[in-house]
């Protein structure tokens, strides 16, 4: 059953999105009429991005590189302000969603008056932006975030032990030009992590309290992608079909999170992952999302009137098996033992402890992401769902 009343919705995307095997080759026609000077945001394996700057190079741009050597952080963030600042047109990313944020960050920075400081959410001063940013071209190598598509950055603060968010309309990329056989070269941890991630953000903003036809569909193509080539990703790389199949659930997962939000798995995973910083975020979404959907399924089952979230489920066991009479109960356990054939760690190997709970749960309770799940939770309830997956 779907959702049955229909509420105004907004849905905001990338002003346009090129998808398709090998359409990196395109990037020069694609930005002609971009300015000469482009700051090219990349990850530290800087020769894969050479292909991105001869391309560059022949339709007459002038790229400058910025190099990140892990997840953005506060410091790697001020250093690139300062440099985007001497007068680029543009930002490219390339890269990984960590890339990708670190240039949406770069280009909504570039003409602000004031420091990052001043637009940083939780640790900063939060001011709304008064300039829209620099025009953004998102080209992603994983298949994870979805961050070509979102409006937000995720910056980590090793003082504050936090991932924050710069967030900003503007912040969407001028163009997603989404190429699957960019990830063909992915390691096979690498692979399952970050679609992991991308699964992930797809069902919970499927049974977001915020979700809208839109998110709906993103998601109804998105997770049976996911579910039927992850793993033919990670164990055949050059796969066509199962490269595109994650590509694509990735860019609808980016789509979906964009426009739904998100629940308590993000919650509890970015905050998690600011405190140990180690720790892989796509591994910890997979690793809490079937106790999360568990936990969910018993807050609503017996609640009359029948709340959507259950309907939603229900819809959510049918991709998952692939028949309309499955239960919620056999989808989840069916999720349960797929997720764990991928053998990633428990919470604890991450150097979680238990004295950390409180902590952690309050942070998840304060995020932005907690705002889309279905249900209220307690404290003590954010503390149960870390338990069980700990």
């Amino acid at each position: 059953m779907d959702r049955s009343a229909v509420s105004a919705f907004t849905f905001s995307t990338a002003a346009s999105v090129r998808f398709g095997w090998g359409s990196l080759a395109e990037l020069g026609q694609r930005v002609s009429s971009y300015g000469d000077r482009v700051l090219v945001v990349c990850g530290r394996r800087v020769e894969r991005v050479q292909p991105c700057l001869d391309l560059l190079d022949q339709c007459g741009k002038k790229p400058t590189l910025f190099e990140l050597a892990s997840e953005p952080k506060v410091e790697d963030i001020e250093r690139g302000i300062l440099q985007v600042r001497e007068g680029f047109d543009w930002v490219l990313g390339f890269g990984g969603g960590s890339v990708l944020d670190a240039a949406k960050a770069l280009a909504i920075m570039a003409p602000q008056p004031g420091s990052l400081m001043d637009y940083l959410e939780v640790i900063g001063r939060a001011q709304p932006f008064p300039l829209p940013g620099l025009p953004v071209v998102a080209v992603p190598t994983t298949a994870g975030t979805g961050s070509e598509v979102t409006r937000n950055a995720v910056i980590t603060s090793p003082d504050h032990r936090v991932k924050v968010s710069l967030r900003h309309d503007s912040m969407l990329p001028t163009m997603a030009l989404v190429d699957p056989s960019l990830a063909c070269s992915l390691p096979a941890p690498l692979t399952a992590a970050t679609g992991l991630d991308a699964l992930t953000q797809l069902i919970e903003a499927f049974v977001s309290r915020r979700a809208n036809p839109l998110t709906d569909a993103c998601c109804r193509q998105g997770i049976p992608r996911a579910l039927r080539s992850l793993e033919k990703a990670v164990h055949a790389p050059e796969d066509p079909s199962a490269r595109t199949d994650m590509a694509l659930a990735s860019l609808y997962s980016g789509m979906a999170l964009a426009n739904a939000g998100l629940g308590a798995v993000h919650a509890i995973a970015g905050p998690l992952g600011g405190m140990h910083p180690s720790a892989p975020h796509g591994a910890l979404c997979a690793v809490l999302l079937p106790h999360s959907l568990e936990r969910l399924h018993a807050a609503v089952r017996n609640l009359q009137p029948t709340p959507t979230c259950l309907f939603q489920l229900e819809a959510l066991a049918e991709m998952i098996l692939g028949d309309p009479k499955a239960s919620i109960t056999e989808a989840l356990s069916w999720l349960h033992a797929w997720v764990a054939s991928f053998a990633l760690p428990s919470l604890r190997h991450y150097g979680l402890s238990q004295q950390e709970w409180p902590l952690l749960a309050e942070k998840a309770l304060a995020s932005s992401s907690m705002k889309g799940h279905p249900v209220d939770m307690t404290l003590q309830e954010v503390c149960d769902l870390v338990q069980r997956a700990y």
